[in-house]
């Protein structure tokens, strides 16, 4: 049986709107997000640096959904505490934690160049 499309977008419509409302994290990357965005048009960043930009934020608040879509199954299946269950929340946390400190890399080089030649020379 094959769902309606307008139904599946309002599941995820849905979803969207749970995260942000219930995900401190996700409010954060967000918040973030729309800094890199004025930062990129206050610098003056190339079009492929926004690319870029806009890339990593997508890719971000991805990653971030589906941490915390993990992280909500898990708890849906099973309310115990185990070490097993810790291990797959912290694996599932790491996958933010290393999509982060690329992104801050990447942004760093980026923004900080810009940021130096604007206040400094």
């Amino acid at each position: 049986m094959m769902r309606k499309p307008a139904s599946s977008f309002n599941h995820a419509f849905f979803g969207l709107r749970w995260i942000f409302k219930t995900q401190p994290n996700f409010r954060i990357h967000f918040l973030l997000s729309a800094l890199s965005i004025f930062g990129g048009w206050y610098f003056k960043i190339s079009y492929g640096e926004f690319l870029t930009i806009l890339v990593l934020i997508t890719v971000g608040l991805v990653v971030e959904s589906i941490n915390t879509a993990i992280e909500e199954t898990i708890d849906a299946i099973h309310k115990d505490w185990s070490e097993a269950i810790k291990l797959a929340k912290d694996v599932s946390a790491a996958s933010m934690l290393i999509f982060a400190i690329g992104s801050i890399i990447v942004a760093s080089v980026i923004f900080v160049p810009k940021i130096l030649e604007r206040f400094y020379f």
